[in-house]
């Protein structure tokens, strides 16, 4: 989108719904149908007629074709979709306590039961009338979402996006993929519909972007290839680190694919390079976050740097970075430390705020702690981080959770010690079975605290 195209979608009052210069244009692949523009858009005017009474939704929906009927359908109605961090009941209740008045709506029969739920009709095929080929306008400042942050630094925050919004920050997002594959191509996605990304990357971009997308969620190895060859190419394969690693060691063949996309957590270089060879397509790697949206990309395999998306700008700051985008109402404080590079159009990550860890007059970061622990051989998961309480000098410990089937906690504090200062050692480390990672692979603090609560030494 050019300077003058973002001035004028801020400019104008409402924006289209669903874009299709031809309606037949194919918007999604579900059970191996082609789904046309046109036909989308009578399912959401279906839905929208009968959905509920209430200022806003939680959008529980799975398969990915419903969340999308789903979503447009809530906005048509001048609602607004609820995006919970997970859908795990105590969540989904929280968001609900949170907006009073709201109902919730999914495909499926609410297990377990779920106050003031409503059941998605069954997607049938009538006849299209008229009004089905007369795509809707909506207000571009009507708020259409709100997400929520996954709490992987505390209690999930609310964070509202307009269309508006979402328009600016897709057209980011699309310029990028179409300068990797071309103007044209097909997602599947491994992330949920719910999550920002998952949002930005399989929802926006269908309604957008003129893009295509399977309906599917896939988790396991094999069915990421079926899903893949369930749509044409040139194929963009949306997905998490945690995902990756678990595709590229199952040694599954997939079909040609023309690129990855990447984000949810920082991508190892290490992986990039060897997703990159195995499936010999680029791997591009999306920085973002549910306050900001995508604004930032780069190809991990080659590049340390992140490229800014056009009309995005960052000034640093003492205690993190400024960013002005064209998705942002007024400029926004990250918690991120940058240094900017080639006119302020490239940076590299230093680390966050919250991240930097000073000890003794000594300095490190949480990720780069990770990173190493990560790096021990027999390591297969891992995270460092800091708990919430001092000791008696006024120090916040620093604790590890490790999956490392054939290592024992001494032997991989051994090995951590040939790679970083003795005041950075996590203790307590704990091996677990399994990390308490939620659907995009974060990890929820809370998560985290009660997992090293309940390996606590005797």
């Amino acid at each position: 989108m050019t300077t003058d195209a973002y001035r004028r979608a801020r400019l104008a009052p409402e924006l289209p719904l669903l874009i299709a210069r031809d309606p037949q244009r194919v918007l999604a692949w579900r059970d191996g149908e082609a789904i046309s523009a046109v036909r989308f858009h009578a399912h959401v005017r279906q839905v929208a007629a009968r959905l509920p009474t209430g200022i806003a939704a939680v959008n529980l929906c799975e398969d990915r074709y419903s969340f999308l009927v789903a979503f447009c359908a809530i906005a048509l109605r001048g609602q607004a979709n609820l995006l919970p961090p997970s859908r795990a009941p105590q969540a989904v209740n929280e968001v609900m306590a949170a907006h009073p008045g709201c109902y919730a709506v999914g495909e499926q029969v609410a297990d377990p039961a779920l106050l003031h739920y409503w059941q998605l009709p069954l997607l049938n095929m009538a006849s299209l009338t008229p009004e089905d080929f007369a795509l809707p306008l909506i207000p571009a400042s009507q708020i259409v979402a709100i997400g929520y942050t996954s709490g992987s630094t505390g209690t999930p925050q609310a964070n509202p996006k307009t269309w508006r919004s979402f328009h600016a920050s897709n057209a980011g997002n699309l310029a990028m993929l179409q300068a990797t594959v071309g103007e044209r191509f097909h997602v599947v996605a491994t992330v949920p519909s719910q999550h920002i990304y998952g949002l930005e990357m399989s929802v926006l971009l269908p309604l957008l972007g003129e893009i295509s997308v399977h309906a599917g969620r896939p988790f396991f190895p094999a069915d990421v290839a079926v899903a893949l060859a369930e749509v044409p190419e040139p194929r963009v394969l949306v997905i998490t680190p945690v995902h990756l690693r678990a595709l590229v060691e199952s040694g599954v063949e997939l079909p040609p694919v023309a690129a990855m996309v990447s984000a949810t957590a920082p991508m190892p270089p290490e992986l990039a390079c060897a997703a990159e060879q195995r499936f010999g397509a680029p791997l591009r790697e999306i920085f973002g976050s549910t306050e900001t949206c995508a604004f930032a990309t780069r190809r991990t395999a080659q590049n340390e740097a992140w490229s800014l998306y056009d009309g995005v700008s960052l000034h640093p700051q003492p205690d993190g970075t400024l960013i002005e985008a064209p998705q942002l109402e007024q400029p926004l404080t990250l918690a991120d430390i940058v240094t900017l590079q080639e006119g302020g159009r490239c940076f590299q990550l230093r680390g966050r705020h919250a991240d930097m860890l000073e000890i003794a007059g000594k300095r490190a970061s949480l990720s780069d702690l990770t990173r190493r622990l990560l790096a021990i051989p027999g390591v297969q998961d891992g995270v460092v981080f800091q708990l919430d309480t001092a000791d008696a000098i006024g120090v916040r410990r620093i604790a590890a959770l490790v999956v490392a089937p054939g290592l024992d906690e001494h032997g991989i504090l051994d090995a951590l010690r040939r790679s970083i200062d003795p005041l950075f050692l996590p203790r307590p480390l704990r091996r677990v079975d399994t990390l308490p990672r939620n659907e995009t692979g974060k990890l929820p603090r809370a998560a985290m605290l009660a997992l090293l609560d309940q390996h606590h030494e005797p």
